[in-house]
């Protein structure tokens, strides 16, 4: 029986990429890739095909009818192949990731989706590190890290994850008491919780409600993003975090003070070495993490 002609599995990698990541831009850095070498190749794969797969404006590549289809029929295949190829190679030993993750994205974020990764992938295992300084001991003590930040070092390879606004969060008795609309003089008398990692959002908050000059009480600082939201619950104080933290405690004692959007300064992002994306701890754990869209 005669074999059938493949395209380039180089090409079909290199436009997956950049459909699942979204960007260009993304999928040549991942592949490690100028992106002159990479359109070339979604070139060589529109080529074999003869179907265009893009539309390209300036530096942008927006997938076209034709390139949705053929992404909704090949990359099933693509996952089948991998999966395959990965039963026939070091079977039964265990793939073990050192992931470094702040605590709070650990219980709200990760652990709720790991079954997800466990059923894809049970050869891979990963030691999870909640310590300070998580980007400092990348390439050291971690393979990689979810870390919370502006925007990790130059040097990281680095996925952002979310974009957040700022939440006053305090128990349902404080909201009670403060109100509906600041007030300096409640504002003044009260403790502001504020976790390590988001040392700028108190300020970013206080500018949004016409403040900038407000003199709390006292700030007190933490290092676990549990504590924070547990205080608050306690009505120990106005926690300063993230909607996203607020939304997932799915804590009863707690409410939002004030209906404000404050842009965040900070986000979520994976982020390792370049170098360490050929890994297959790291790379397997990459791909599922930008497919479920954590």
């Amino acid at each position: 029986m005669p074999v059938r002609r493949l395209p380039p599995l180089r090409a079909l990698e290199a436009f997956v990429r950049v459909v699942r990541l979204g960007s260009a831009k993304a999928a040549a850095n991942e592949l490690a890739l100028s992106p002159s070498a990479l359109s070339r190749r979604v070139a060589a794969l529109e080529d074999f095909t003869g179907k265009r797969l893009f539309t390209r404006q300036h530096q942008a590549m927006k997938l076209t009818d034709e390139g949705q289809a053929f992404y909704n029929v090949v990359a099933p295949k693509l996952e089948e192949l991998a999966e395959a190829v990965e039963s026939q190679v070091d079977r039964g030993q265990v793939l073990r990731l050192h992931l470094g993750v702040p605590s709070l994205f650990g219980g709200q974020r990760l652990f709720p989706r790991l079954p997800e990764l466990r059923q894809l992938h049970p050869r891979l295992h990963i030691d999870i590190d909640t310590g300070p300084h998580l980007e400092a001991r990348i390439g050291d003590s971690l393979d990689a890290a979810i870390v919370l930040s502006k925007e990790p070092e130059e040097s990281f390879y680095k996925v952002q994850l979310d974009q957040n606004k700022v939440y006053a969060i305090v128990s349902k008795e404080m909201a009670d008491e403060l109100g509906p609309k600041p007030d300096r003089d409640k504002l003044s008398r009260q403790t502001f919780l504020i976790h390590n990692d988001l040392p700028e959002s108190l300020d970013a908050w206080k500018a949004a409600i016409g403040m900038s000059d407000l003199e709390p009480a006292s700030v007190d600082r933490f290092d676990s993003g549990q504590l924070v939201l547990e205080a608050a619950a306690q009505g120990l104080g106005i926690a300063i975090m993230h909607d996203d933290h607020f939304r997932r405690s799915h804590d009863g004692r707690l409410s939002r003070l004030y209906d404000i959007d404050v842009e965040s300064p900070y986000r979520y992002w994976f982020v390792c070495r370049p170098k360490d994306l050929e890994s297959r701890p790291v790379k397997l754990f990459h791909g599922w993490l930008v497919e479920a869209g954590l």
